[in-house]
């Protein structure tokens, strides 16, 4: 009976403490519209992305048209001759996929430049928001923007603004 009292205790604590805390939200998908570095880089990656991806079709018409070229020329082509087209045009494709892969990798020239764009930017909202929290004694501070689906939310809780205000954005 004791050890009921005492686990029903701390289940209390641990209830009314939960509810003794702060919570709050931000947007980060509208803070990000609002910074303008955010935007700039963005374009810029649209613009590489775009590049990146002409030359890859360029390449890739390139290599079908070897191919469509092979395939009619090869009734008069010697065994020789046809592996050695065969293999300039497997050579190609290798090629494509290796510069597709360096381009739109994992670890790509995009995903860097990703990185070295937008992250700094990133990090800046995130050091904001950790700031407002430290400031505002928010327990935790939820982000609306991408996953996580919250039903109702009181907008006077918005951190949104706060974080724009204090990266320098808004008055």
């Amino acid at each position: 009976m004791r050890k009921l009292l005492i686990i029903t205790g701390i289940l209390l604590l641990a209830v009314a403490s939960a509810f003794a805390q702060k919570f709050a939200f931000v947007d980060t998908e509208y803070i990000l519209e609002n910074i303008p570095a955010y935007k700039a880089a963005q374009e810029q990656l649209d613009q590489l992305s775009g590049q990146y991806q002409k030359e890859l079709e360029s390449m890739h018409a390139e290599t079908e048209q070897m191919y469509k070229d092979f395939q009619a020329e090869s009734v008069l082509l010697s065994d020789e001759m046809k592996r050695k087209r065969e293999d300039v045009i497997i050579s190609k494709e290798k090629e494509y996929k290796e510069l597709q892969r360096k381009y739109f990798g994992r670890d790509g020239d995009l995903f860097k430049k990703r990185q070295g764009l937008v992250k700094p930017i990133q990090d800046d909202i995130f050091n904001a928001i950790q700031d407002i929290s430290t400031e505002g004694n928010y327990a935790i501070i939820f982000d609306k923007a991408n996953g996580i689906t919250l039903i109702y939310t009181n907008p006077k809780f918005d951190l949104s603004d706060q974080v724009l205000v204090k990266l320098g954005y808004k008055n």
